[in-house]
C-alpha cells in the first residue's frame, strides 16, 4: 500500500463482507486503507486518521451515512476531503438526500471496480486541484494583508508630509476626496518668513500610486522654498524643474500656487492647466476668473517654462475657491457633468460666507455618490486682517521645511523579501519625510543598518558573531549568510517613533526577529571589555550603537533591542 499526502481512504461500511472487498479495491489503486465498522466509528476514525477521501455506507444501523457527511463537512478546516457515498438506493430522491448531506458523488451497489478506480482518482484530482487553489489563496492573503498595512504606514507619513501642513486653519476650508488610498490630487500650504499664505493645489495624471509619486518631492520643494523666503515665481519654476527630472515621461503636474499678502491686500497666481480658480468678491456678487494661461508643471524644461504670474487686489472677506477637475467633471446617472457654467452659478450667488459648503452640497447632490471617476479635492482660501495670521512656528532651519512633529509607524519583511529586498533606502526615505531628522541622516543610517543586519544574520539566520574573529572568518562568515538566504524564514519587523518637542529631537526604533534570541547580557558584558581592544572583526556593531544613540536596550530573549536618538535642531 502506498501511504501519503493524498493517497489515505477511509471506507465505512457496517456489513463486513462489502467492507473487506471496498478494502481490498481500494488497495489495489494504491491507497492506504482505513476501515470503519459504523458510523460513530467512521467520525473517530475521520478526526484520529485524518483521511484524505471518504467512502460511506448511506445506510447504518445508529448513526447513518448521512449524519456522519454533515459532520465531515462541518469541520472547520480548510482541507477538502470527499466524500463517495456507498448505496443500494436508487430513487431519485433518495440520491438527492445524499448530495444534501455534502456528498460529492456517490457509488451503486454491487460495486464495480472499474468505476470505483475511475471515481477514486478523479475525487484525488479533485483534491489536488483544491489544495492548489488554497495555497493560491492563501499566498495572495498574505501579499495582500502586506500590501495593506505598508501602503496605510506609508499613507501616514505621506499624509502629514504632503497634505495636512498649514491646512487645519480658521481661514483656510478644504475637501479631500480621493479614489484609491494614494491619489494623484495634492494640496500644500505654508506660510513665508512675512507670514504671507502660499497654497499650491496639484492634479497630477492618473489616479492611484502611479500618479502620487510626484507628491513628495513636489511638496519638499513648495515647503522648503516657502519658509526660506522665495517669490511664487521662483517657488513654481523650482517646482516645474523638479519635477520634469523625476517624473517618468507623459506625467506632469496640473497646478494651481498662488500667494495672498494680508500686509498688502494681494493675491498673486499662478495657473497652469487647472480649471480657472475664482475670487469672490465679499461686498458684491462679482467674480473673477484666475485661468490657465501655463502649460502643466514637469512638460517644459529649462528657459522655455513661463513663471509669470498675475497679482490682484483683494480686501476683507474675500473669498478664493480653487478646484481640481474632479469638481466640474463630475458625472449624474444620465451621464451629464457638473460642469464650470454651474459651478460659476454656485459661487455668484448667495453669500460669500457658505460658498464652500454650497459647492459642496451641489457636487454631492449632483452625483448621488454614483458618478465619481476621478480625486475631487477644492479649497476656500478666505481673506482676513493680518492679525488673524497666526505667526508660523519656526524651530530653527530645519523645522521650518515642514512635516510631522510626532507620529509612527512600523515596516515588517517576511521571508521572500529578506530573501533579496534591502529595506534601509525605502526607510531612510520615509524617515526623512520629517526634515528635521535630516541633520543626522548619516547616524540615522549607521544605526538602521546596524540594527538591520544583526537581526537578518544573528537572529534570523542563525549566524555566529564569534566566527568574524579573523579575516578568514569574515570571508566565512558572509558565505554562510549568502547560503543560508537561499532558504529564510522569518520576519524583521521595524518599530519607528519619533517625535519634536519644541527644539529637541526624539527618534525611537525597535527592531524585532523572529530568531530565539541570544545571551545579550553576556555578549554586552563581553563588548564593555572589548572596548579598548584593538583588532578584531567582531562585537564592533554593539559600540556603533553605543556611539550614535542615547540609549541601547535589548528585550528578552535576545530578538528585540530598542534604541534611542536625541538631539537638539540647532545641534552642529
Amino acid at each position: 500500500m502506498i501511504s501519503g499526502n493524498g493517497n489515505r481512504v477511509l471506507v465505512a461500511d457496517d456489513n463486513a463482507v462489502d467492507r473487506k472487498l471496498l478494502a481490498k479495491i481500494v488497495g489495489s489503486a494504491g491507497f492506504e486503507v482505513v476501515e470503519a465498522v459504523d458510523g460513530n466509528d467512521a467520525v473517530d476514525k475521520f478526526y484520529s486518521d485524518k483521511p484524505d477521501l471518504v467512502l460511506l455506507d448511506a445506510l447504518m444501523p445508529g448513526r447513518d451515512g448521512f449524519s456522519v457527511a454533515r459532520e465531515i463537512k462541518a469541520h472547520d478546516t480548510d482541507e477538502f476531503v470527499p466524500i463517495i457515498f456507498l448505496t443500494s438506493l436508487t430513487e431519485a430522491s433518495d440520491l438527492a438526500r445524499c448530495v444534501e448531506a455534502g456528498g460529492d458523488d456517490f457509488l451503486s451497489k454491487p460495486y464495480n471496480q472499474v468505476v470505483l478506480k475511475a471515481k477514486l482518482q478523479a475525487m484525488q484530482r479533485m483534491r489536488e486541484t483544491n489544495q492548489t487553489v488554497q495555497l493560491q489563496r492563501d499566498e495572495i492573503a498574505r501579499h495582500h494583508m502586506q500590501l495593506v498595512a505598508d501602503q496605510e504606514a506609508a499613507k501616514a507619513v505621506f499624509d502629514n508630509v504632503a497634505h495636512t501642513r498649514n491646512l487645519e486653519t480658521p481661514y483656510i476650508k478644504y475637501l479631500l476626496s480621493p479614489l484609491a488610498m494614494f491619489n494623484g490630487d495634492v494640496l500644500l500650504a505654508a506660510q513665508n518668513p512675512a507670514n504671507s499664505v502660499y497654497v499650491l493645489l496639484g492634479d497630477f495624471t492618473g489616479h492611484g500610486l502611479a500618479a502620487a509619486i510626484g507628491t513628495m518631492p513636489l511638496a519638499d520643494v513648495f515647503y522648503s522654498m516657502t519658509a526660506k523666503g522665495f517669490t511664487l515665481s521662483q517657488i513654481v519654476k523650482e517646482c516645474n524643474r523638479k519635477l520634469g527630472s523625476v517624473l517618468p515621461p507623459g506625467y506632469f503636474c496640473c497646478a494651481t500656487a498662488l500667494m495672498l499678502d494680508f500686509n498688502r491686500s494681494t493675491v498673486e497666481v499662478w495657473n497652469g492647466g487647472l480649471p480657472s480658480a475664482y475670487l469672490r468678491k465679499a461686498s458684491s456678487s462679482d467674480i473673477r476668473l484666475l485661468a490657465s494661461n501655463h502649460l502643466p508643471l514637469g512638460i517644459s524644461s529649462g528657459d522655455k517654462f513661463d513663471d509669470t504670474t498675475l497679482v490682484y487686489e483683494v480686501e476683507l472677506g474675500d473669498r478664493l475657491f480653487l478646484a481640481t477637475d474632479g469638481v466640474i467633471e463630475s458625472r449624474n446617472a444620465a451621464g451629464e457633468y457638473f460642469g464650470s457654467d454651474t459651478l460659476e452659478d454656485i459661487i455668484s450667488q448667495g453669500e460669500p460666507y457658505d460658498l464652500f459648503d454650497r459647492v459642496q452640497n451641489a457636487v454631492n447632490s449632483f452625483v448621488n455618490f454614483d458618478g465619481r471617476d476621478d480625486d475631487l479635492t477644492m479649497v476656500e482660501i478666505t481673506v482676513v486682517t493680518p492679525d488673524q495670521v497666526q505667526a508660523a512656528e519656526v524651530v530653527g532651519d530645519v523645522e521650518a521645511l515642514g512635516g510631522p512633529r510626532d507620529w509612527k509607524f512600523s515596516y515588517e519583511l517576511g521571508p521572500k523579501s529578506l530573501k533579496d529586498f534591502n529595506p534601509l533606502p525605502l526607510l531612510q526615505q520615509v524617515l526623512m519625510g520629517a526634515p528635521y531628522l535630516r541633520t543626522k541622516a548619516t547616524a540615522i543610517y549607521a544605526v538602521l543598518a546596524e540594527l538591520y543586519s544583526n537581526a537578518l544574520e544573528h537572529g534570523v539566520l542563525g549566524l555566529r558573531s564569534e566566527m568574524k574573529s579573523s579575516a578568514e572568518g569574515f570571508a566565512a562568515y558572509y558565505a554562510a549568510r549568502v547560503s543560508a538566504l537561499e532558504n529564510v524564514e522569518g520576519f524583521v519587523r521595524f518599530d519607528f517613533q519619533g517625535e519634536l518637542m519644541d527644539e529637541d529631537v526624539h527618534l525611537r526604533i525597535r527592531v524585532t526577529d523572529s530568531g530565539n534570541g541570544f545571551d545579550f547580557e553576556k555578549f554586552v558584558a563581553r563588548a564593555k571589555d572589548a572596548v579598548d581592544t584593538v583588532g578584531g572583526y567582531h562585537g564592533r556593531g554593539i559600540r556603533l550603537l553605543w556611539d550614535l544613540c542615547e540609549t541601547v536596550n535589548y528585550m528578552t530573549p535576545g530578538n528585540q533591542i530598542e534604541v534611542t536618538m536625541h538631539w537638539n535642531v540647532n545641534d552642529e
